[in-house]
């Protein structure tokens, strides 16, 4: 069997007294750590640090108990007072007091404060019944009334009145306005609904605007008629067919279409 070189050996048992000194320092260090651990405390947080337990607070290095409150219940945070009011509870100079909760009303998911069941509203710190009145719903809203009209209604101070819709005429959902519209062909006028007269040679447009109908192409309106567009001799319809410009390279002089004696 060979034999290990002597500066071998030496470097070998370095390495082992190394090792063996720094577990033991490790351990030193944890033993030195669990017997720094304060009473109603815990180890963890950063740095292996330590953290009072629930319901207590560090000072000078202790933890020290927090005085929770009746009604309360101890938080773990760090910061703050240590506790916090319990559901159905609000915080008064150091103490919890039961939140009032008025009749017809429920605590929100917080439990911070309270709301109306469906079919009331708060007023004068408490929930009153919202009165619906006849033709009308209740509506999940926490501003105006808390109803609404059904169709063909319309909210006038506390009533649901009949919007009445002319002949010729349809039902909208507007908030404003008279509340109907007339039929395609029909215009409105006060409360009816009168029939737009379309003259020869025009077509209906949905339009709020005008007469509520145009002119064919090569037409164009003069007062209720549509007039043919008279097109002079090398001219042509315009874009929108409502007038005529001259054929290139001829210049307009008054109604018709000349050649430039400069061309």
């Amino acid at each position: 069997m060979s034999q290990v070189p002597l500066h071998l050996s030496v470097f070998f048992g370095s390495i082992a007294i190394l090792a063996l000194l720094a577990t033991g320092a490790t351990l030193a260090h944890a033993e030195s750590a669990v017997s720094k651990l304060p009473e109603n405390a815990h180890g963890g947080g950063y740095g292996g640090g330590w953290q009072c337990d629930r319901g207590f607070r560090e000072l000078d290095g202790a933890c020290m108990a927090v005085n929770v409150p009746e009604n309360a219940v101890a938080t773990s945070a760090r910061y703050g007072r240590g506790w916090q009011c319990s559901r159905g509870y609000r915080e008064v100079e150091e103490t919890c007091v039961a939140i009032p909760v008025p009749s017809n009303a429920y605590l929100e998911t917080s439990g911070q404060r309270w709301v109306c069941r469906r079919g009331f509203r708060e007023a004068y710190g408490g929930c009153v019944a919202i009165k619906v009145p006849e033709n009308g719903y209740l509506v999940p809203s926490s501003y105006g009334s808390g109803w609404a009209c059904e169709r063909g209604y319309r909210a006038v101070e506390d009533a649901c009145r009949a919007i009445a819709v002319p002949e010729n005429g349809f039902l909208v959902e507007s908030t404003f306005g008279p509340g109907w519209e007339c039929d395609r062909g029909y215009r409105a006028a006060e409360d009816s609904c009168i029939a737009i007269k379309v003259p020869e040679n025009g077509f209906l447009v949905d339009s709020a605007y005008g007469p509520g109908w145009e002119c064919e192409r090569g037409y164009r309106a003069a007062n209720d008629s549509c007039v043919r567009v008279a097109v002079p001799e090398n001219a042509h319809l315009d874009y929108f067919g409502t007038e005529w410009v001259c054929n290139r390279p001829y210049k307009r002089r008054e109604d018709a279409c000349v050649l430039s004696e400069t061309d």
